[in-house]
């Protein structure tokens, strides 16, 4: 799993950059055509990270409830987000991360409920099988992202 955990940083890294290079307005702009912003695909991909991984093993979340709220899936932007919350999104990106490397690499991830993805239909499981899909769920928002940066 090594080798996943250093894909998940090195795509962390990605959002992080784009982060620091937009403009909080750019970061909240929805363009004609789309139904969310920058800010939220990044939240999103945290988010859904944890309840993938913390949630289907029985596990309380790393990042806070209002957090999970804001961006699970089904959700949109309701509001236009703050250069604080910015900064919050911006360090969960590693924290969460390196958090659920260590906690896998203690087995905290023992009791994995299975789970059948909407995205491809798969049924995840095992943690194993929830953080590679994770990944792969990153990669479909960072295309996301980059499709939102030619649209602002």
């Amino acid at each position: 799993m090594d080798f996943t955990f250093d894909v998940f940083s090195k795509t962390r890294a990605f959002f992080k950059k784009i982060i620091e290079e937009q403009s909080l307005e750019d970061l909240n702009k929805i363009p004609k055509g789309f139904n969310n912003n920058i800010i939220w695909n990044i939240g999103h991909i945290i988010v859904t990270e944890q309840v993938l991984i913390y949630k289907l093993s029985g596990l309380k979340p790393t990042i806070s409830e209002s957090l999970v709220s804001a961006y699970m899936k089904g959700t949109k932007p309701e509001k236009d987000v703050t250069q604080k919350d910015v900064n919050e999104i911006a360090s969960l990106l590693f924290s969460t991360l390196q958090q659920t490397e260590i906690d896998y690499k203690k087995g905290a991830f023992k009791n994995f409920k299975p789970y059948t993805v909407s995205t491809t239909g798969n049924t995840l499981n095992n943690v194993e099988e929830a953080l590679q899909f994770a990944l792969f769920h990153e990669g479909l928002h960072f295309g996301y992202v980059l499709a939102l940066l030619r649209a602002i």
